[in-house]
């Protein structure tokens, strides 16, 4: 059994979703205050289970020896232990809900069936968009808005820190800090519909400079480009759901596609960011997120769709 525990936390610890495998300071705090807990839970589990051996092999004939192993060990003893945990678990609680920097950038993220919506404020107020896509400085702590456009969704980033709700009509403040730079995933935690589990969130942690360097080029507009890829776009009703900033695109239903090439994943980490995903989920978008609002362009030429995949990929 031993073993069996610890090799199945040592897997738990390596998994991609893993908040044993901290790399900000909410999530090392959770992690540390679940490490008190299987400490405690394996003390108690010791002391009761030897204490039941005990009692099977001997015949104790003093009562009052009998009553204080009872007493002790299976009253006194968890009492004590859970009374520390609680002690620790309230004494880490301030460090999760921490407000972010004062005057530092605010990320907007809103939950949608199915996908994420970020919208950053930048401290010099400029404003951009992207999706399913979180970018965070290393070592700096970023206030986060959250709210819902529909259900009732859970923003979680176990490797960066808690879970927090999203609820419609209501907006809730969070707060990330990274401790580390890499690739972390996130996912909703909350059962939002038939692609909730296809709703998955990239978050990219960098230095701070690289950080201020991807921000202006995220705020910058979409490089024109005339190419066939462009006018498939603008005339397939593309620009009716999707802003594509320096263009005529304005529609806000659908994800900002303006640097979409440079992006992690496509459809909330369905497929790669290649132009083999794009192609593929223009055509199959149906049956990769059931339940989706945006239709198929299967309607489309092989050539036109392998010009407006080219297109999107370029985006970057």
């Amino acid at each position: 059994m031993p073993a069996v525990v610890a090799s199945s936390l040592a897997l738990a610890c390596e998994s991609p979703l893993s908040a044993l495998s901290p790399a900000g300071s909410q999530a090392q705090e959770i992690a540390t205050l679940f490490w008190w807990m299987v400490a405690g839970a394996a003390l108690i589990w010791a002391v009761v289970n030897g204490l039941a051996l005990y009692a099977i092999r001997s015949r104790p004939r003093d009562p009052r020896k009998t009553r204080l192993f009872i007493i002790g060990g299976g009253a006194v003893l968890p009492t004590a232990v859970l009374t520390v945990l609680l002690i620790v678990g309230l004494g880490r609680v301030p460090g999760l809900f921490a407000p972010g920097e004062a005057g530092g950038p605010v990320v907007r993220i809103s939950g949608e069936q199915w996908w994420w919506r970020v919208q950053y404020q930048m401290d010099d107020g400029t404003q951009f968009e992207l999706a399913n896509e979180l970018y965070l400085p290393v070592g700096r702590r970023l206030s986060l808005v959250l709210e819902s456009a529909d259900v009732i969704h859970s923003f979680w980033v176990p490797s960066l820190g808690g879970k927090m709700d999203l609820i419609p009509g209501r907006m809730n403040r969070w707060a990330l800090e990274p401790t580390r730079t890499g690739v972390f995933m996130g996912i909703c935690a909350e059962y939002c519909g038939l692609s909730h589990a296809k709703m998955m969130l990239h978050v990219v942690v960098v230095e701070p400079s690289a950080f201020e360097a991807w921000a202006e080029r995220q705020a910058a507009d979409a490089a024109p480009a005339q190419v066939p890829g462009a006018r498939v776009f603008a005339t397939n009703g593309c620009p009716a759901c999707h802003t594509l900033r320096g263009t005529t695109a304005k529609g806000v239903i659908g994800p900002d596609l303006t640097h979409v090439g440079g992006r992690v994943a496509i459809g909330a980490g369905v497929l790669p960011n290649t132009e083999k995903g794009f192609r593929e989920w223009l055509l199959e978008v149906a049956r990769l997120k059931p339940g989706v609002h945006m239709p198929t362009f299967d309607m489309l030429s092989d050539t036109e769709l392998s010009e407006l995949a080219s297109y999107l990929e370029g985006l970057e």
